[in-house]
């Protein structure tokens, strides 16, 4: 079986999008641009590997953008895209390799398989598209038309023969191309094109970053959870509640700091996303938990659904107790809650009931507290 590699070049500064951070490893709906992209090549079943090539200086943004992605060790590529190719390239084995813009989030598998299937034919192939505007030469006045069936809009992924490539960079020297089929062109090798995709869009400006966070959220489902947490007063207090610290006589009893806010909120983001429960991944009998803070827990919980690509929309709390009164510090844990899990105020509800007297909390020897989430994740 032939080894197909895809080659992520991730090395550019990624200045025209503006901000300080490159634009790959920028969030798009909560997940790194580079992830991204290097998931949808992952899941290709023609494809072996999946390498990133990144810019010196840059291993740490990389590896926290590509978070435990099956993508080898990174490759250091260099000041020019052909330097960055070419330090990919010396880094992996022969067989074919598919180079990818990591600015070009989505990649229609539909896409790999035209480009593997045209390389039993040819040197090279790579995406193309139509132009359906008119094209035009000039500036501020036109010049004259060009003829648009002559013209064609080329995108990544590029497929090649590795061995063809490498033969192309070093017949071109110094001054090779920014683009790949170029390379191979100009070597005299035969590139052939395949249809693309719209999907392919590569993102350069801030109107292309909002067109992409809307096709994801396209894409979207959105997914309710809920939880419910409960504990008994137990020595003295203050209670430990939404992150809020309340004066009370009594504390409540717990293997953490028992805060049921923020446990029931937990276990609801976690139902969610389907990612089980609260004591799974904090189990009470594993000492490190000894009365941690919670807000560690609904940290948690928010980071797998956000590395899911997920979207926490809104989070809805009611707390059951006699005593202390909510009222009060309502507005604290509010927005100690959005604080925590990076939302808007306005996202999340805070509310507070009895039960009349009745039941454990009735004959206040505890308090409970029930939870609701909604998240949108990926289809």
């Amino acid at each position: 079986m032939t080894q197909v590699t895809a080659l992520i070049v991730a090395a550019g500064s990624g200045t025209r999008m503006g901000g300080e951070t490159p634009k790959q490893y920028r969030p798009l709906a909560g997940k790194a641009l580079l992830a991204h992209a290097c998931e949808a090549l992952l899941s290709h079943p023609r494809i072996t590997a999946v390498r990133v090539v990144i810019g010196g200086g840059q291993e740490e943004l990389a590896r926290k953008a590509l978070g435990s992605l099956d993508v080898g060790e990174l490759i250091i590529g260099g000041r020019e895209r052909a330097d960055s190719v070419r330090a990919g390239l010396a880094a992996i084995d022969d067989g074919i390799v598919l180079v990818h813009d990591a600015a070009r989030p989505f990649c229609p598998p539909e896409v790999v398989d035209r480009l593997l299937d045209a390389l039993e034919s040819a040197d090279g192939a790579v995406p193309v598209l139509a132009v359906a505007d008119t094209l035009a030469k000039g500036d501020r006045e036109l010049r004259g038309t060009v003829n648009r069936n002559q013209m064609l809009r080329v995108q990544t992924p590029q497929a090649f023969h590795i061995e063809d490539l490498r033969f192309a960079y070093d017949e071109a020297g110094s001054g090779a191309p920014t683009d790949e089929s170029s390379v191979m062109q100009h070597a005299g090798l035969k590139v052939v094109t395949v249809a693309g995709d719209e999907d392919l869009h590569k993102l350069t400006t801030a109107r292309d970053w909002e067109r992409a966070e809307m096709m994801l959220q396209a894409r979207m489902i959105s997914r309710s959870g809920t939880g419910f947490d409960v504990h008994a007063f137990d020595g003295p207090g203050p209670v430990i509640m939404g992150g809020i610290t309340i004066d009370h006589p009594q504390g409540l009893a717990g293997h953490s700091d028992a805060d049921v806010v923020l446990h029931a909120i937990t276990d609801a983001l976690l139902g969610a996303a389907a990612l089980g429960d609260i004591g799974q991944h904090f189990p009470p009998s594993d000492p490190q938990w000894k009365g941690a803070a919670s807000d560690r827990f609904l940290i948690h919980a928010a980071d797998l659904i956000r590395a899911k690509g997920g979207i926490i929309d809104h989070v809805d709390c009611t707390v059951i107790c006699e005593a202390p009164k909510v009222g009060p510090h309502r507005a604290a844990i509010q927005a100690r809650v959005a604080e925590i899990l990076g939302l808007a105020i306005e996202r999340v509800s805070i509310k507070a009931t009895t039960t009349e007297q009745l039941g454990f909390t009735g004959r206040r020897e505890g308090i409970a507290a029930q939870a609701i989430a909604t998240v949108r994740l990926p289809d």
